[in-house]
């Protein structure tokens, strides 16, 4: 026969299902308390690692650059090569079917679109979106720049393509997304720099004229970032880096051209350079041992080249 439990009994059995429940309700709350405590003592200890301000310290870091470079900005660079080489054996005319080397062109952009388009950029560096925005509509353009052309090519001869190219509406907007794009990149690296060595300005616009004498003392960051200025508003599409035309320009004012031509500002020194094609892909690495052994760069590869 089953034995009931009495009234003291089950009295007693609730009070200690009771206390166990307060009993493991304490012990995690304590736990929760700990964890919180213990995070927070980790955060007062390492604020000093992120500097006085932790929403610098997590953007623009160079990791973000390295991994730009790698899955954005070279992409693009590799389909620019292959524009400027196909350009120049079309002019040259080096083409035997110059509309399926055009249709290529336009696959290549195309490819080098769907490569740069996944590419995860983070949000705390809103300029490296805006970068990658750009770029991959520069590549849009230039991709339905190439289609029209391949058509075109059919009936028009080399001079009369050149000329329509270069006046193609989809063309110019390729031109002018490109260097953006490129001025955006090379602000984030003048934040970098900036977060790292506090001496250099985080942004850095040159006066209506920029002396020769305002520019010498700038750090170099700031200079290839004033230099993707002067080519995105001049809306022109170069084989060269900005930091190519930042050497060639303290090159042309050190061996002292400058003074010989009596020029006074950094604008017409490029202006002439650009005119006469003097400026080339490498020539900040021919001159970097020489004019910028000191000077603060984030770890890229056209700044250190693995031939150094």
């Amino acid at each position: 026969m089953e034995k009931r439990l009495t009234r003291t009994e089950m009295l007693f059995s609730l009070g200690f299902l009771f206390m166990l429940v307060i009993a493991v309700g304490a012990f995690f709350y304590g736990v929760k308390i700990g964890s919180e405590q213990t995070e927070a003592k980790l955060v007062e200890n390492t604020k000093h690692l992120s500097g006085n301000n932790p929403g610098i310290a997590t953007a623009y870091q160079q990791q973000d650059l390295v991994s730009f470079y790698h899955t954005v900005f070279l992409p693009y660079r590799e389909f620019q090569t292959s524009w400027f080489e196909t350009i120049h054996k079309l002019t040259s005319q080096q083409l035997t079917d110059v509309s399926s080397a055009l249709k290529e062109l336009s696959s290549v952009a195309e490819q080098k679109y769907d490569e740069a388009e996944h590419a995860s950029v983070p949000k705390s560096s809103p300029l490296l979106e805006t970068a990658q925005l750009q770029l991959l509509k520069s590549l849009r353009m230039f991709s339905e720049t190439a289609q029209r052309a391949a058509v075109s090519a059919k009936d028009m001869n080399t001079a009369d393509l050149m000329k329509a190219l270069e006046k193609d509406a989809y063309y110019t907007q390729g031109v002018k997304f490109a260097v953006a794009g490129q001025q955006s990149y090379y602000e984030s690296m003048l934040k970098w720099s900036s977060s790292v060595n506090p001496n250099i300005p985080n942004h850095y616009d040159a006066s209506a004229v920029l002396t020769i004498e305002q520019w010498k003392p700038l750090p170099l960051t700031v200079k290839n970032k004033l230099m993707a200025d002067q080519l995105n508003a001049r809306k022109e599409l170069s084989p060269f880096y900005p930091q190519d035309l930042s050497s060639r320009v303290d090159q042309f004012i050190y061996s002292g051209q400058a003074n010989n031509m009596k020029m006074k500002s950094v604008d017409a020194i490029v202006d002439l350079l650009i005119s006469t094609e003097a400026v080339r892909s490498g020539d900040f690495s021919q001159s970097k041992a020489e004019l910028y052994a000191k000077e603060l760069l984030p770890q890229l590869p056209f700044f250190f080249p693995e031939t150094e």
